[in-house]
């Protein structure tokens, strides 16, 4: 018996390739290209003129924060927006990393948007250098997961030795922007040359003739490329965990006696993650909604990033729950007082607000598909996430900071013992104890408490400004960077076109995706 095949079924109707020739790949260059050549709407440079003026306002507060406070506990907030700023921006390129890795094609009308925020990192270096100032050295005595003796020899090696928690975590920082900017810079190296070929004379097209580096499309070029992005985001990602390892212990965890949570620093990873999600899922709805690009950024994107943000935010009450059950369960004196310090203590309502944010309002509202396969819907969670990810990081921060921050005019007053009132202070420059009237092992031994603050610390004036300045500082920076890199990755979409094509099922034109190589 002879089997009928699609050709005897339906005859006449082959395979049919979407048009991937010199004409419509022109095209679409053409059209990307006359987005990007537009200056810029006037509500474009209002708003950055705004967002601009804030971050020079916040710089002013910046520069008093460092010449005028003297006590460290009083950078609690300064750090929580330290972290803030890098959970958000540095965790927003896994976005393009990650689905580039699945060869998942709905990412790629919205990787350019992502990598662009690698440039924040600039942003965050120069909120990170006051840090390194007001944290002390290891030979002070306080806590650190780096090794500490007193070394003897030359004048550079006692210097690492002390120094090392710092300088790991600056060689983190410093190599995780330099990867996602190089990382940056290669992606867009084609869509460079098609400018430099193709715009009008200007200042851009001078820049991206300097930055295309005599790109032309070879072969060879692109397998450059291929190869070289792999090999980057592979290290960028590698690097962000490293990074949130060094910045959750040297600046966090160490800080608190009896907080031992070999958890919390992959969780302090994880949240980049959420947070990175989040951020790249509202800035592609301004990109798409306020400005040019909405017929470039479908329900495709929205949907396969909501995917994204509900596991993430299922996964955050994963991590917070294990941690919580190691102190709940110890019911040691320690581990209790962690528990009153970051949970049902002073901080109890940030701790509540946050976890309706972070994760019960995605959880309840991402698991529907009307919601999840909207365009408003996951903007709206993506805020959501970014406002509970914002508390996580007062809430933590503020409150190790105020545990540590103890100022030594207090500890002074009380006689240099440490006490329930006054403990040791793990932040505290401490010269103080070299005083023959200290006993040093006297007091390490006594401290075996937590001293837990009965208030929340509140924001001062200039916390509010500094905090609002360097956020509308990234975003700025993100607006300014827009002007010379395509928020739209050209050459990807024109990668497209090679892998579409439409195949005719019984009576229906099918779109047939292929999988790159």
């Amino acid at each position: 018996m002879a089997t009928r095949t699609f050709d005897d079924k339906y005859p006449g109707q082959p395979f049919v390739q979407t048009d991937n020739s010199l004409e419509s790949r022109k095209e679409l260059s053409d059209k990307f290209l006359g987005v990007y050549n537009d200056t810029g709407s006037q509500r474009f440079w209002q708003i950055s003129v705004i967002f601009g003026v804030l971050f020079g306002i916040g710089l002013l507060g910046y520069f008093w924060k460092i010449f005028a406070t003297k006590d460290p506990g009083d950078f609690g907030y300064y750090a929580a927006l330290f972290s803030f700023l890098m959970t958000t921006s540095a965790g927003a390129p896994m976005v393009a990393i990650g689905p580039r890795i699945a060869n998942a094609h709905w990412r790629r009308s919205i990787s350019r948007v992502a990598e662009i925020w690698t440039l924040i990192g600039t942003v965050n270096l120069i909120v990170f250098l006051p840090l390194l100032w007001v944290m002390p050295s290891l030979d002070n005595g306080r806590r650190s997961l780096v090794f500490y003796w007193e070394a003897k020899g030359d004048w550079w090696f006692p210097f690492l030795i002390k120094f090392s928690g710092h300088i790991w975590t600056t060689v983190s920082i410093i190599t995780l922007i330099v990867l996602g900017i190089v990382l940056l810079w290669v992606s867009v190296m084609p869509d460079l040359a098609l400018i430099r070929d193709n715009a009008p004379d200007g200042w851009r097209k001078k820049w991206a003739s300097r930055l295309s580096r005599g790109w032309i499309g070879s072969s060879w070029q692109w397998n450059w490329q291929r190869h070289r992005m792999g090999t980057l985001g592979a290290l960028y990602f590698m690097m962000l965990v490293l990074t949130h390892f060094f910045i959750s212990t040297e600046f966090l965890m160490v800080h608190v006696p009896g907080w031992i949570d070999s958890l919390y620093p992959i969780t302090h990873a994880h949240n980049a993650l959420q947070g990175g999600v989040a951020t790249v899922m509202l800035t592609m709805f301004v990109v798409s909604r306020i400005g040019p690009y909405r017929h470039y950024i479908s329900l495709d994107q929205f949907h396969g990033l909501g995917k994204l943000l509900l596991a993430l935010s299922l996964l955050w009450f994963w991590f917070w729950f294990c941690s919580f059950m190691i102190f709940w369960y110890g019911k040691k004196p320690s581990e209790q007082a962690i528990l009153k310090l970051f949970v049902h203590g002073p901080y109890f309502p940030v701790f509540l607000a946050e976890f309706f944010f972070v994760f019960f309002i995605p959880w309840w509202t991402m698991v529907w598909n009307p919601v999840r396969r909207s365009v408003w819907g996951p903007a709206i969670i993506a805020i959501s996430v970014l406002i509970g990810t914002f508390l996580d990081r007062v809430r933590m921060y503020v409150s190790t900071w105020d545990v540590a921050g103890i100022s030594a005019d207090k500890l002074a007053a009380n006689g240099g013992q440490f006490s329930d009132e006054y403990p040791r202070n793990m932040m505290l420059n401490m010269t103080i104890l070299d005083d023959p009237a200290f006993d040093r092992i006297m007091i390490i031994k006594n401290f075996e408490g937590l001293p837990v603050p009965t208030s929340a610390v509140l924001p001062t004036a200039i916390d509010g400004v500094i905090i609002l300045g360097f956020v509308s500082g990234a975003v700025f920076l993100y607006m300014m960077a827009s002007r010379l890199i395509p928020v739209i990755n050209i050459w990807e979409q024109k990668e497209l076109l090679l892998y579409n094509a439409e195949v005719q099922f019984h009576r229906a034109k099918v779109k047939v995706m292929g999988k790159p190589r």
